[in-house]
This record gives C-alpha cells, sequence and structure tokens, in this order.
C-alpha cells in the first residue's frame, strides 16, 4: 500500500464498497453494505516533477474488480472512499509546492476540508446529523433536500472547498486550481448518470464546499500562508524565554492564540500545566530536562537518527499535520472504509488536527519557554547544536506530539488501537514503518523530537496529553443521531 501516489491514482470503482468493510468501534451506527458500483476510469493525480523521477514501480492500488451497480436513491454507505482519497492525495502535494504552509496554516486548511466533505455527504448518511452548530464561528450552510448521487456531491464540495483554501492568494493559485479542476473533471466524467441528477449533485456539492470556505475567511486566519512572520511581534524578554534560535529568525504565527477562532475549544482548553520552574540548579527539573536532550543528541543510535529524520516533515514537505492525515488515509484504507465512514474520520481528524494545533500554539506563546539549544548554549555546552533545526517558535509544548496525539487518538476512538505500516515517505528515501498500534506510532512522533534536540521531556509528553484532551472535545460532538 503507497499513500502518496503521486503520477497515477487508481480510482476502483469510483464508488465501491467492501463486503469486508467494517463498522465503526462499538457498533455506532455505521452499516456496512455490500453494494459496488462498476469501475470506470483511472484517476490522475498531479505530481510534482521531482516526485514524478522518484515515483516507484507497481505502486498503484490494485484493481478490484465491479460487482453490482450502485442504485442513486442508495446512502453514502454504499459507495467506497476513493473520491475523499484522491482529493487528500493530491492536498500532499499540494503542501509540497504551497509557499506559508505551516502547521498552523495546514490544520486550519484539514479542519475546513473534513467540515465541508461531511456535511456534503451528512444527507446520504441516516445515522448522522450535521455538526455544523455546534461549531464556534461557522454559519448556517446548505441542507439536502432530494436524490443525490454521494461520491459527485463530495467531489464538487471537495473541490470547491479547496479551490478556496489552496487557490485564492497562494503562490501557486493557478497551479493548485488548474490541479483541482482536472481531478473534478475527471471524476464527474467517469460516471453515467442522468444529466438531471448529476447536476443537481454537482451543484449541492459546490454549494457545500462554497459556504464551508465563506465561513472560513471571518475564521481571523483568513489568508494566514500570508502572514507567518509578523514582524510587529516583539518577544517578552527573561531568562526563561524564548529567543530566535538562528540569526534572522522571527516567530511563527505569534497571534494566532488570540487570533483564529477555534472549532470545538474555547480558547485556554487542553492548556496543560505549563514547563516546570526556571532553574539552571543542575537539581532542578529545568536542567535535568535539557541535560537529557543534551546527552540523547550527543548519543544518538541509527534508528534513533532515521526516527527524527522520517518524522520530521519541516518546511516543503507534507508536514506534520499533513501526515496525521497520511495516516488517517492509510487506516482508512486497511480497513476498507466506506464513503460515510472515510467524510466522518477526515472531518474528526480535520477538527482535531486544527484545534490541535491550536491547543499547542495557545500553550507556546502563553509560556514562551527557552528551547533546548537556547538552554544548553548558555548553561550546559555554548558548542553545542541540535540535531535538527529548531524551529521558529517557543518550545512548550510540541506541536508533533499535540496535534499528531489529537489525531491519533480520535483514530482510536473510531477505528479501534490498530497496527498499521505507515508508507508516507515511501518517496521520499525512507522505508515504511511498521507499528503495533497507533500508540505505538503516537509515540515515536513525539519522541522524535527528543532526538532531534529540540523538545525537552514534558513538552512531549504533556503535548501527548494535550492532544488526547482535543481528541476528547471532538469525539464528544454529536455526529450520530
Amino acid at each position: 500500500m503507497q499513500i502518496e501516489m503521486r503520477l497515477v491514482l487508481a480510482v476502483v470503482g469510483l464508488l465501491i464498497a467492501s463486503p469486508t468493510t467494517p463498522s465503526f468501534r462499538a457498533n455506532r451506527g455505521m452499516v456496512t453494505r455490500t453494494v459496488k458500483a462498476p469501475v470506470s476510469r483511472q484517476i490522475s493525480v498531479e505530481a510534482s516533477a521531482d516526485d514524478a523521477r522518484r515515483e516507484k514501480p507497481g505502486t498503484a492500488p490494485s484493481v478490484v474488480p465491479p460487482v453490482q451497480p450502485v442504485s442513486p436513491s442508495e446512502p453514502a454507505t454504499a459507495y467506497g472512499m476513493d473520491v475523499p482519497l484522491a482529493y487528500y492525495t493530491l492536498s500532499f502535494t499540494l503542501s509540497k509546492r504551497t509557499g506559508g504552509i505551516t502547521p498552523p496554516v495546514q490544520g486550519r486548511i484539514y479542519a475546513y476540508m473534513g467540515l465541508a466533505l461531511y456535511e456534503s455527504v451528512v444527507g446520504g448518511m441516516p445515522q448522522n446529523r450535521s455538526i455544523a452548530s455546534s461549531l464556534h464561528g461557522i454559519g448556517p450552510l446548505p441542507t439536502n433536500h432530494g436524490m443525490k448521487y454521494w461520491p459527485l456531491v463530495a467531489s464538487a464540495a471537495m473541490a470547491e472547498v479547496m479551490r478556496g483554501l489552496w487557490g485564492d492568494a497562494t503562490n501557486v493559485a493557478a497551479q493548485n486550481i488548474a490541479a483541482i479542476d482536472s481531478l473534478e473533471e475527471q471524476i464527474a466524467n467517469s460516471v453515467d448518470l442522468p444529466g438531471s441528477l448529476a447536476h443537481r449533485s454537482i451543484d449541492y456539492g459546490h454549494a457545500v464546499g462554497a459556504a464551508v470556505y465563506q465561513t472560513s475567511r471571518d475564521d481571523g486566519e483568513d489568508r494566514s500562508y500570508l502572514t507567518n512572520f509578523p514582524t510587529s511581534y516583539v518577544p517578552p524578554v527573561c531568562d526563561s524565554c524564548w529567543v530566535p534560535a538562528a540569526s534572522g529568525q522571527i516567530a511563527m504565527q505569534p497571534f494566532w492564540k488570540d487570533e483564529m477562532t477555534t472549532f470545538v475549544l474555547t480558547p485556554g482548553d487542553c492548556g496543560e500545566d505549563g514547563p516546570p520552574a526556571f532553574s539552571t540548579d543542575p537539581a532542578s527539573e529545568a536542567y535535568k530536562e535539557a541535560y537529557e536532550v543534551y546527552v540523547t543528541r550527543n548519543n544518538l543510535t541509527p534508528d534513533q537518527n532515521i526516527i527524527a529524520r522520517f518524522w520530521a516533515d519541516g518546511p516543503g514537505t507534507i508536514n506534520g499535520p499533513g501526515h496525521s492525515l497520511s495516516t488517517t488515509s492509510q487506516i482508512l484504507q486497511l480497513v476498507n472504509a466506506n464513503l460515510a465512514q472515510a467524510a466522518e474520520t477526515y472531518a474528526r481528524v480535520g477538527l482535531a488536527v486544527g484545534d490541535g494545533v491550536y491547543a499547542v500554539w495557545w500553550s507556546k506563546y502563553t509560556h514562551n519557554w527557552i528551547r533546548p539549544v537556547t538552554y544548553i548554549n548558555r548553561y550546559v555546552d555554548p558548542t553545542w547544536t541540535t540535531f535538527l533545526p529548531t524551529p521558529p517558535f517557543p518550545e512548550y509544548t510540541s506541536a508533533h506530539s499535540g496535534q499528531t496525539s489529537a489525531a491519533i487518538n480520535t483514530l482510536i476512538a473510531l477505528w479501534g488501537d490498530m497496527g498499521y505500516t505507515d508508507h508516507t515517505h515511501d518517496n521520499d528515501g525512507f522505508a515504511p514503518r511498521t507499528f503495533a498500534s497507533l500508540t505505538d506510532s503516537m509515540n515515536e512522533t513525539a519522541v522524535s523530537r527528543l532526538y532531534a534536540g529540540i523538545h525537552y521531556h514534558s513538552a512531549i509528553y504533556e503535548g501527548i496529553d494535550q492532544g488526547r484532551c482535543v481528541a476528547d472535545q471532538v469525539n464528544a460532538l454529536p455526529f450520530r443521531k
């Protein structure tokens, strides 16, 4: 299995469900069906030239023979997850080439993408309800009336919201919009429906996607990919305070905690207790945590070296929230999810990642805690360097820990603590990594930041707790009737 299928994504029976598709954990209301739709055509997902050079042969998913055509009156559970999978796979390419897609910006994008997908098909999910009114700042969204072809609805909604989120004023807007348009057109051309049904389905999806994008524009961080490094911010000054770790470094998104409208959280929720009391006494917790980073970095094993780089997900890559959505796609493929299950899962994880990053940013710019490289250079070893570059924002809590924990604990609530093999970086020179459980992968993601030399123990493990708190709030939303 390969999640980043750069050259060709075979949408296998664009609307296929499997007889082995499981229900959500604890029989939470999802209906499994054995109904399938016919295979139509393959859908290409635009790739960068670099990705094309690195693409490995034989990585497209296997084609499952078509079984039974799906009646247009069927619910969303009757169709496969291929449509949303195609759009999320495309988003990973967009993440790499679009300027300004930092963790807060990307988390916000994935929250709105998941919301548009879910709200567009919830009318075909008899056991579910809209959650728009349960979220902060989300305006009224269109509601369904009459028969729809749900995969076309999902495609139109995702294309419309993504044209806004990944297009608009981004540095590669025309290229991104062309890729989204191409994917939407291929999906629309791959089904054979009566014209009126197709038009109704596409128009409704466009209406939902447009409404979600419109409501995103007044959340305080519209076009935030243009405002990552405001020069107006003046960092506080104190012995324990964060300072730039490199010459010319400027704080990233320092106003996010005050300007971004959360989806589920109230600002300050899941804030954790804060870092240890500042001290340079070798017997203090602050010094011990810094010394642990120092010793660990100086004695990295070959496997720890790989772990730090595998989960780095820095600028110009799929990024941290993108890796969480890549994990989500892989889990959904592993369980052979249907369209309804995929829509709810992507929505939950998107909201968890969006608010997970928010909670972390609230902690970072509330505590403004000193980075290990600064502490160690001042009080332990002035020549010491980190394994990976220190990012441009305060230390506590760890964003990798917080947003990954929010995503993983959301997935666990839906699908159980299952094992999987992570193929996210198959085309980036890394071997797949196999985990006995989602918890194991979450813990490895978190500790990778210790190996990188950029986070203390408390920020890592309290970040995990923070993400779990966010997941609990997302999972308490009234998705089910």
